[in-house]
């Protein structure tokens, strides 16, 4: 999630990638993104195994700043709020 493009990062793992945007997107949850206005879903992974889906997050919440904004460029260079494309909307 991103507060606007190269804004305010924050990463987090749900088993409810729809739920969780709509709460972020909306600031219906106290806390670091609702208090940094982040509100945008520019990058998902989708891991099967919730071990392994917390490892990833743990890593990537230790990558350099540089390396995350690369890592949602290949994917989404115009950052791109993704939320419809999860809805399917």
């Amino acid at each position: 999630m991103a507060s606007k493009k190269n804004g305010t990062l924050y990463i987090g793992v749900t088993n409810d990638l729809v739920r969780r945007a709509y709460e972020h997107r909306n600031g219906s949850i106290e806390g670091f993104t609702k208090k940094y206005n982040i509100k945008y879903l520019v990058y998902y992974e989708i891991h099967n195994d919730i071990n392994e889906t917390i490892k990833r997050e743990k890593s990537l919440k230790k990558w350099l700043r540089k390396w995350k904004i690369e890592l949602i460029e290949k994917s989404n260079p115009e950052w791109k709020d993704l939320y419809d494309e999860i809805t399917g909307q």
